[in-house]
């Protein structure tokens, strides 16, 4: 079954079960107080007509009295002498199973009662009788019965209950119409809810849910329209990372090959038995190159994989960046002068770092490294900013510049802007990457400024240390 039917069927019987309770009460409520209201009117219209009767000249007339006053009363009615016996009923027809006398235990009854009169109004009898006693007479009657009929007083009672009725039946009725459309209202945003989770479940992650709604299901539609979002994110970012694994191992396929090839074709020339001193020579060279070559790059692809997995990655402590760049620029002066290349510094004044020396310097490494291998001509500075709280290291060179669709992919892993000549200068296309994994391990960032023609500048930023 259904929720709908569910919630259709749940209402109903718990609102019918509600409202044919209510009105049985009121029927029986009301049937009751008729009841009792009837009797206090039957005792006083007994009284009246047993000092009616009373009152009554003995005479010819008497009989025709009392039968007037029955017939005007609508009570049934029977006069008994002082004995107990009767001697005048209205109508006749009403008397025909009743005693023509009265027993002693009722007449001393009446006589004790001071004139009250006493009501018998058992269950099983369909009349209610009275009995009353008229002491002081002015005629031969002693004993007054007047009975009714109940179904008199249940007439009302009557037409009450099948007015309670008629409305018990039209408010289920109309119970069970608003049950179905209240049941219908509450299920449709469930249907609609399982609906859009099942087409999210079967990977439709654009399914949107817009119920208009301020209620739970409101709330739940959100959440499902966040966990969707989230999810087509999460996918999102799941095919790039897909992509650029694939990518990534393309590339070291393509990155080993290329210099076991030249190191393959350098071992075949070196086994010729005729091969010059020089020639040999050369050939070990660029075996060696290639060698080194290789095994940076997996010294730069360890590099990454700590990076990624290793929360000790980096081992901080102060250290003084003045001494960091005075070792780099020492360090690279020889081949800057070598290319050509002015090599300098600017504003290297003592400067305390809460960092990993190893790691920065293997981040300075890289930069001054790549701007000396791309620049042909001009310089390369090395400087410190202090701005505030922080310190800004920067690379700055003359070289040809990055164009800006390189910009965004610069610091991914075997991106090159020149694959071609990035492999002539022996790069391995991780040390931007290495770069970035490093300072983003410090809590940092490299970021690029480049214009083409004019030259680049890396820079990142370190918190000073007390």
């Amino acid at each position: 079954m259904k929720i709908r039917s569910k919630l259709a069927w749940t209402y109903i019987i718990l609102l019918v079960i509600g409202i044919i309770t209510i009105s049985a009460y009121s029927i029986l409520t009301i049937r009751s107080f008729l009841l009792e209201e009837g009797e206090q009117q039957f005792e006083r219209d007994v009284r009246s007509l047993a000092l009616t009767t009373s009152s009554f000249k003995n005479d010819d007339q008497f009989d025709e009295k009392i039968r007037r006053q029955a017939e005007l009363s609508r009570y049934e009615m029977a006069v008994y002498d002082k004995d107990g016996v009767r001697f005048l009923t209205f109508p006749d027809e009403a008397f025909g199973g009743v005693q023509a006398y009265l027993n002693n235990n009722l007449m001393e009854e009446l006589e004790r009662s001071d004139g009250t009169p006493i009501i018998q109004n058992s269950e099983e009898s369909q009349k209610l009788i009275a009995y009353v006693d008229l002491e002081e007479s002015d005629n031969t009657a002693q004993y007054l019965r007047v009975s009714q009929d109940k179904s008199e007083y249940y007439a009302a009672a009557a037409s009450i209950r099948h007015i309670i009725y008629a409305g018990m039946f039209f408010s289920i009725g109309a119970v069970i119409i608003v049950s179905f459309l209240f049941a219908r209202y509450i299920a449709a945003p469930i249907l609609r809810l399982n609906s859009a989770a099942l087409d999210i479940a079967r990977g439709n992650l654009d399914r949107k849910i817009d119920l208009k709604r301020n209620d739970e299901f409101g709330t739940l539609a959100d959440s499902l329209n966040h966990m969707a979002s989230t999810l087509r994110a999460d996918n999102k970012k799941l095919k790039m990372l897909n992509e650029k694994q694939s990518q990534f191992f393309a590339d070291i396929t393509h990155e080993v090959r290329n210099p076991l090839h030249t190191i393959s074709g350098a071992l075949e020339m070196l086994e010729l038995e005729k091969l010059p001193p020089e020639k040999k020579k050369q050939y070990m060279n660029t075996a060696q190159k290639q060698i080194k070559r290789v095994a940076r790059l997996f010294e730069d692809i360890k590099t990454l994989q700590r990076y990624d997995f290793d929360e000790s990655f980096i081992n901080r402590r102060k250290i003084d960046l003045k001494e960091l760049v005075k070792e780099a620029e020492h360090a690279y002066q020889p081949i800057a002068q070598k290319k050509g290349l002015e090599l300098v510094t600017r504003n290297i004044t003592s400067c305390k770092v809460n960092a990993d020396p190893d790691k920065l310097e293997q981040v300075l490494d890289n930069l001054i490294s790549n701007a000396i291998k791309y620049t042909l001509e001009g310089r390369v500075t090395i400087g410190l900013e202090k701005k505030d709280e922080v310190v800004e290291v920067y690379v700055e060179d003359t070289g040809p510049g990055i164009g800006k669709e390189h910009l965004d992919r610069l610091f991914d892993r075997f991106y090159r802007t020149d694959k071609a000549r990035s492999r002539d200068k022996g790069g391995t296309g991780l040390g931007l990457s290495v770069v970035k994994g490093i300072l983003n391990a410090h809590q940092s960032d490299i970021k690029v400024e480049s214009k083409v023609g004019k030259g680049s500048r890396f820079y990142f930023t370190l918190p000073i240390s007390a």
